[in-house]
């Protein structure tokens, strides 16, 4: 997945927020069409058994300066499914007690060849939205006090039908399912193995992709293609 996503605040999105039971919102979700990596982004995660909306910076791993936080210069905004199973790395403990769910509309792909970008595309949920499995931590200023929380989505390998669109990695799409997402946000449940059908590439809903120019300008090429969903065994 590239460091861009679709945060548009719609109705179908706010159904699926409804949906979630959240228990407090601290922050108003963010409501913006092109969110890249490094932006502030809202997380729904769970902090003493209440189910909460937040907002983090979308770069897991920070550093910290003389009076704020700051992206690390480990990129670190996606963590990749395979490294949630080597216990240095910056997801493994946060896979383990501090997951969350990020709610979009859709997300953005570009395909590079020889470090140059070869195509951009916008994929989005056919209907509502999708909620995106990732990891949050929380981080204190040593000085100020201040506590910053930061997340990433986790990645996989891309699905066949995906391919053609991005060949290196797509954003884990959790199925929308209450018991499955109650498990997820649940920070004491630490039975990963339940989540480990998730970590295979998976469409768990319907997704519609369209070619565009460019994100920034967001200039549409072609026709809007429809991926439908795969089966996924939990």
């Amino acid at each position: 997945m590239c460091g861009r996503f679709n945060a548009t605040f719609d109705s179908g999105v706010k159904k699926l927020y409804t949906s979630l039971k959240i228990n407090k919102v601290l922050d108003a979700p963010i409501d913006k069409r092109f969110v890249k990596a490094a932006d502030t982004v809202s997380i729904v995660r769970n902090i003493e058994h209440q189910r909460i909306v937040q907002n983090a910076m979308w770069w897991l791993l920070l550093e910290q300066t003389e009076t704020a936080f700051k992206p690390s210069k480990y990129t670190s905004f996606n963590t990749r499914y395979d490294k949630l199973k080597t216990p240095r790395s910056a997801g493994f403990q946060a896979y383990r007690d501090s997951r969350c769910i990020i709610t979009v509309k859709g997300f953005g792909e570009t395909e590079f060849k020889n470090k140059k970008p070869v195509h951009y595309y916008d994929i989005e949920a056919e209907s509502g939205g999708l909620l995106l499995g990732g990891l949050c931590r929380d981080w204190v200023h040593n000085v100020t006090g201040e506590v910053k929380t930061s997340c990433s989505v986790i990645t996989l390998p891309p699905h066949k039908k995906l391919m053609h669109i991005h060949s290196k990695a797509m954003p884990l799409i959790l199925p929308q399912d209450e018991n499955l997402i109650d498990s997820w946000l649940d920070n004491t449940f630490n039975q990963i193995e339940y989540f480990q059908p998730l970590l295979e590439p998976h469409i768990p809903q319907n997704l519609v992709a369209q070619k565009i120019d460019k994100p920034m300008t967001h200039n549409v090429i072609g026709n809007i293609e429809l991926i439908t969903a795969t089966d996924i065994q939990l």
